[in-house]
C-alpha cells in the first residue's frame, strides 16, 4: 500500500527513529480542523499521534541521546537542544489531558505542536542523524535496545487499555515518563 509507513528492516537505530518520524508526521497531516461532527475522530487522531510521540521521546531520551553524548562529545548542545524541545513537547501534550475537540485551543496546540516536532524532527534528521551515522556508534545493537524498550513501552499502552478505540480518556501516566 502507497501509504503505509515503511518498517525498517534491519534493527538500525536510526531507520527505527525515522520511521517513527514519518508514522507520526502521517498522523499531523491527517488532521484538519472540523466542525463539532468530526470531534471523535479529531480526538483520536491527537491521542494517538501524543501516544506515538510520548513513547519515541521516552526511547531517545532514554537510549538515543545517551548513546549520541559518549559518541559525539561535541554534539552535546545539540542533545541539549533536543531534551529542551522534549520538555516543550511533552508541556504540550500535557494539555490534551484536559483539551477537548469543542474547547478553544485544541485545534493550535495541536499546530503548535506538529511544527514543534517537525522542526526537531528536521534538525535530527539533518544534523544528529548523519553524524551519529559516521561515528563509530553501533547502530544495529543501539537498534536491537530501541526495538526491545518500543516493544515494552507499547505492550504498557495496550494492558492499560489506552490504545482502545473509543477509549476518551488521556493519561500516559503508566509509561512512567521522566519528569
Amino acid at each position: 500500500m502507497v501509504n503505509e509507513v515503511k518498517k525498517p528492516d534491519a534493527a538500525d537505530a536510526l531507520e527505527i527513529l525515522r520511521a517513527d518520524h514519518r508514522s507520526v508526521e502521517k498522523l499531523f497531516d491527517a488532521f484538519r480542523p472540523a466542525p463539532d461532527a468530526a470531534a471523535d475522530a479529531r480526538f483520536a487522531l491527537v491521542k494517538r499521534a501524543c501516544e506515538q510521540l510520548t513513547v519515541h521521546a521516552m526511547l531517545e531520551e532514554e537510549l538515543l541521546y545517551p548513546a549520541a553524548s559518549e559518541a559525539l562529545p561535541d554534539a552535546t548542545i545539540k542533545v541539549d537542544e533536543a531534551l529542551v524541545e522534549h520538555y516543550l513537547v511533552k508541556s504540550l501534550i500535557q494539555r490534551f489531558v484536559t483539551l477537548e475537540p469543542s474547547h478553544t485551543g485544541f485545534d493550535a496546540t495541536f499546530k503548535v505542536l506538529s511544527e514543534l516536532v517537525r522542526h526537531h524532527v528536521d534538525e535530527e534528521e539533518k544534523t544528529l542523524f548523519p553524524a551519529l551515522r559516521k561515528s563509530s556508534l553501533d547502530l544495529a545493537e543501539l537498534g536491537n535496545r530501541i526495538a526491545a524498550r518500543k516493544r515494552q513501552l507499547e505492550e504498557k499502552l495496550d494492558a492499560a487499555g489506552v490504545r482502545s478505540t473509543g477509549d476518551r480518556t488521556f493519561s500516559l501516566s503508566h509509561l512512567d515518563f521522566p519528569e
